[in-house]
């Protein structure tokens, strides 16, 4: 039984250096997505969030008061432009 406990402990070791190389790659997902502007690196395909949260869906009426708050700003920002 000594060899088989030579491979539980093989197999320990390669399971705590993956854990540790999946760990290294959130964190740099996570310093990349909040560098591009977009949050989580998740948070556009719908799917949880790094840290586990999941998002809760907007409603169409929130969609609305959002875009419309946008238009306007491009509005005003189109009209500030076309003044200079």
């Amino acid at each position: 039984m000594p060899n088989l406990a030579s491979v539980v402990k093989a197999l320990r070791n390669e399971r705590d250096q993956a854990q540790r190389r999946v760990k290294q790659l959130d964190e740099a997902l996570k310093a990349l997505g909040s560098v591009g502007g977009f949050g989580k690196a998740a948070g556009r395909t719908g799917h949880a969030q790094t840290t586990g949260a999941t998002r809760k869906p907007m409603s169409a009426a929130a969609r609305k008061k959002i875009a419309d708050a946008q238009r306007a700003r491009w509005a005003k920002w189109k009209a500030a432009k076309k003044t200079r």
